[in-house]
């Protein structure tokens, strides 16, 4: 049997803006994806801890260094820029590996989204 498991979490990151007029997905600062673990186009989970939505799109790298956290197309309309959200990706595996797994979990700091 396989379950999905959390893979990756980016926790508690500020939206730094919000681009309404772009194809879709979520720019996260380059950094950020890789010490979660996430790769470019990958499927990630939004909760926005501010109003409670919950959504999905896929990622695409942002400059390093500079704790972009932008939602792209139709998930801009979920967020308002300062909001702060929890990013979170999941992998498929069979019971035992999972039992064995150990999630990539990233707290950044609040304030400019960058590792501390």
């Amino acid at each position: 049997m396989l379950i999905e498991v959390v893979k990756s979490k980016i926790h508690r990151v500020k939206v730094t803006g919000a681009a309404l007029n772009y194809i879709g997905s979520i720019t996260i600062d380059e950094d950020l994806m890789d010490a979660a673990n996430i790769i470019r186009g990958e499927k990630v989970q939004i909760v926005n801890n501010n109003n409670g939505e919950r959504l999905e799109t896929y990622a695409i790298p942002g400059p390093r260094n500079s704790g972009e956290i932008t939602l792209n197309g139709a998930a801009a309309r979920k967020v308002a820029v300062g909001d702060i959200l929890i990013l979170i990706t999941y992998g498929t595996m069979d019971i035992e590996e999972a039992k064995n797994f150990n999630p990539s979990l990233v707290f950044p700091n609040e304030e400019n989204n960058l590792l501390k």
